[in-house]
C-alpha cells in the first residue's frame, strides 16, 4: 500500500473524531434563559469563577467524609468549616462579578446538600452515633433528610420572604454546630455514654430546627461596604485571637449561641404577645 493511500484512509477517521467531539460539546452544553437589558435571552455555557468556589466547597464536603471514614475526625470537622467559607464566597463572587445564573444556584444547592447535609450526619454517625445502634443511624438520617427539606424549601421561598431573616436554621450553621461538637468532644476523648446522648440530641435538634418556622437573623442587612467605628475592627481582631486559642471550643460556643438565638427570640416574642394581650 502506498503512503498516499494510507494517508487518505486516515483523513476520514480524523474527520469523524472531530465530528464526535463537536457533537459531544454541543449536546452537553448548558443553555439557560436569562434577562439582559430587560429582555430574555438564551445563554450558553456556565460562569467559571463562582462555580470554582462551589466545586471547592463540594470537594471539602466530600473530603470531610473521606477523613471520617479514615478515623481523622478533626480533619473531617475542619473540612466542613472550610466548605462553609467557600460556600459563603461563591454567591458573593457571583454578585460582585455579575455572574449569577440558575445553573450556579442549583449547583450550589446540591453542593450544600453534600457538605452541610450528608457530611455532618455521616461524620457524627461514624464517630459516635453508631455506638448507639439503630437510634444513632435513624437520628443521623433525620438530620440528612431535614437538610434536604430545608434546602428545598429555601429554594422555593427565594424572593418571597424577608431577607433579614432565615426561616428555620440555615444548613451551614446546623453543620457548623455538629462539626464543632465532633471536633471539641473528640479532642477531649469524650466517649462516655452521656456524650453519646448529647451528640444524639445535638444532631437531632439541629435537624429539626432546620425545618422549623423559627426565624434566624441572616446578617444580610449588614453594610460591609460602609465605614464603621474603629472599635468594630478591634472587636473582629480580638475575636480571631480568642478563636485561635481553642478553635473547636470557641466555634462550638459561637454557633451554639447562634443556634440557640432562634428559639430564645421566638420565646421572647411569644411572651411579649401574651403579656400585651393580657
Amino acid at each position: 500500500m502506498s503512503r498516499d493511500s494510507h494517508h487518505s484512509e486516515q483523513e476520514p477517521d480524523q474527520h469523524n473524531d472531530e465530528d464526535l467531539a463537536s457533537t459531544f460539546m454541543r449536546e452537553s452544553e448548558v443553555i439557560e434563559e436569562a434577562e439582559e437589558g430587560g429582555r430574555k435571552v438564551r445563554r450558553k455555557g456556565v460562569y467559571l469563577l463562582p462555580n470554582l468556589f462551589t466545586t471547592s466547597a463540594l470537594f471539602s464536603g466530600f473530603f470531610s467524609m473521606v477523613a471520617a471514614v479514615n478515623g481523622d475526625f478533626t480533619t473531617a470537622s475542619v473540612a466542613i468549616f472550610i466548605a462553609m467559607v467557600l460556600d459563603g464566597l461563591d454567591g458573593r463572587v457571583a454578585r460582585l462579578t455579575n455572574t449569577q445564573s440558575d445553573f450556579g444556584a442549583e449547583y450550589d444547592s446540591l453542593s450544600d446538600m453534600l457538605s452541610f447535609g450528608v457530611a455532618p450526619g455521616l461524620v457524627a454517625f461514624i464517630w459516635i452515633l453508631q455506638d448507639i445502634g439503630k437510634t444513632g443511624w435513624v437520628v443521623a438520617f433525620l438530620y440528612v433528610a431535614c437538610a434536604a427539606l430545608r434546602l428545598a424549601r429555601f429554594n422555593v421561598q427565594i424572593g418571597s420572604v424577608d431577607k433579614k431573616w432565615f426561616i428555620g436554621l440555615p444548613s451551614p450553621s446546623a453543620a457548623a454546630l455538629v462539626a464543632a461538637s465532633v471536633w471539641t468532644f473528640h479532642s477531649f476523648d469524650a466517649d462516655a455514654f452521656g456524650y453519646k446522648l448529647l451528640m444524639l440530641f445535638v444532631v437531632g435538634a439541629a435537624g429539626v430546627l432546620m425545618v422549623s418556622n423559627i426565624r434566624y437573623y441572616s446578617f444580610k442587612d449588614v453594610d460591609l461596604k460602609g465605614p464603621v467605628p474603629f472599635v468594630f475592627l478591634l472587636a473582629v481582631v480580638l475575636g480571631f485571637v480568642v478563636i485561635s486559642i481553642e478553635p473547636s471550643v470557641m466555634l462550638l460556643l459561637l454557633f451554639g449561641a447562634y443556634v440557640g438565638s432562634g428559639p430564645v427570640m421566638a420565646l421572647t416574642r411569644k411572651l411579649k404577645r401574651s403579656s400585651s394581650s393580657s
